[in-house]
């Protein structure tokens, strides 16, 4: 653990990918309707989309299959896919999630979702999952004028948190999350999911952590006043 890390007074979340296990099943959803459409789009290109606001990966979409290419109709049938998988029972909690929410609710510590998906996804998966209620603020893509890797979302969930920027800690799971964060001046704390860390996301981050559980001594051993 890194000396970099500082007492903090809330705690700001990412939702895909670290509070719940939606990556897995974005990117089978994406490989399945590729290979439905007869399209290449092999799990590298897949993963260029984890943490990205829905407007860029259709031009990600576009920028590989050409401007003609039905973008839309592809992430559309890709998003429809993953939702009759949670229907279905697929959409779980990541490990340590509601441990550390405890500890934290324990503590007295403020907790926000600062989050890419838009509004009625997160509300919808939050709920799902039963952790809905559990945040004094979700902050949603809809929420903002700029995505990840812009600070907006990590800066307006401050607010909403009603903290300095720089006395939150930050946990995110991906490259344009960690960006975000940092933008924003939080002290962030990487758990990840898909994309593995890189010698910019461990100089950037505090931490890096396998899940949520190692974070539980973090909060105890760090924890400031407001």
């Amino acid at each position: 653990m890194s000396d970099m890390l500082q007492p903090f007074s809330a705690v700001v979340f990412d939702m895909d990918g670290l509070l719940v296990d939606t990556e897995s099943l974005a990117m089978r959803s994406l490989m399945q309707v590729a290979a439905e459409m007869n399209i290449d789009a092999p799990e590298a290109f897949c993963h260029t989309m984890i943490g990205v606001p829905a407007d860029h990966c259709r031009t990600l979409v576009q920028e590989r299959f050409g401007s003609g290419f039905p973008a839309d109709h592809y992430l559309g049938a890709a998003g429809r896919h993953m939702e009759a998988l949670i229907e279905a029972g697929a959409l779980a909690l990541k490990p340590g999630v509601l441990e550390l929410l405890a500890d934290l609710e324990a503590l007295g510590i403020r907790k926000a979702v600062a989050t890419s998906s838009s509004r009625a996804k997160a509300d919808r998966h939050l709920r799902r999952t039963g952790i809905l209620g559990r945040f004094d603020a979700v902050i949603t893509r809809d929420d903002v004028e700029r995505g990840k890797p812009h600070p907006d979302l990590f800066l307006k969930a401050a607010q909403a948190l009603g903290v300095p920027a720089g006395s939150c800690l930050a946990f995110e799971d991906s490259y344009n999350g960690v960006r975000a964060a940092c933008a924003a001046g939080m002290t962030v704390v990487m758990v990840p999911d898909l994309l593995p860390p890189t010698d910019e996301m461990r100089a950037r981050c505090a931490a890096i952590l396998t899940n949520l559980h190692a974070a539980r001594p973090m909060v105890s051993a760090r924890l400031t006043a407001a």
